[in-house]
C-alpha cells in the first residue's frame, strides 16, 4: 500500500496541482504533476481522483485501489516534493491491471518531458471575434 506520507489528501493542494500542475493523459487517465519550486526533502506525494463517470461504489474503489498500487511501486521516481494528482476516466473500470499500468507510465512519461519550444494554443475562442469585423 502507498504510504500515508505520500498520500495527498487537502482540497488545496489537489486544487493547486489543479491548476498549475503539466498535464499528460491517455484513454483511461489523466496526470497532472507538479514539480517542486526548489529541491526540498518533503516525500512526493499522489491524490487519486476517481468519479461516479467511472462506475459505482465497488467499481471506484477498485480502480483506486489498483492506481494506488501501482504508485507505490513509482513513487520512488518522482522528484522530492512533488505532487501528481491520477484521474481515472471511465476506460479504466474496463482496463486489466497490466494496461492500465502500460498507460499510466505513459502519462507519467509524458508529463516528465520536456516541454517543447512550439507556442502552446490555447483553448476557447480564437481571433475570429465578432468586434473583429
Amino acid at each position: 500500500m502507498l504510504s500515508p506520507h505520500n498520500r495527498m489528501r487537502r482540497s488545496a493542494e489537489f486544487g493547486l496541482v489543479m491548476r498549475k500542475g503539466r498535464r499528460a493523459g491517455r484513454e483511461s487517465l489523466g496526470v497532472i504533476l507538479m514539480a517542486p519550486g526548489t529541491p526540498g526533502t518533503d516525500p512526493p506525494r499522489v491524490g487519486f481522483v476517481v468519479s461516479k463517470a467511472v462506475g459505482g461504489a465497488v467499481v471506484r474503489k477498485r480502480v483506486q485501489r489498483r492506481l494506488r498500487h501501482l504508485m507505490r511501486d513509482r513513487i520512488a521516481s518522482l522528484q522530492p516534493g512533488s505532487l501528481l494528482v491520477v484521474r481515472a476516466k471511465p476506460a479504466a473500470a474496463r482496463l486489466g491491471y497490466e494496461t492500465l499500468a502500460e498507460h499510466l507510465d505513459g502519462a507519467l512519461a509524458a508529463a516528465r518531458r520536456p516541454r517543447s519550444g512550439a507556442p502552446r494554443r490555447r483553448k476557447g475562442r480564437g481571433g475570429d471575434h465578432q468586434a473583429d469585423r
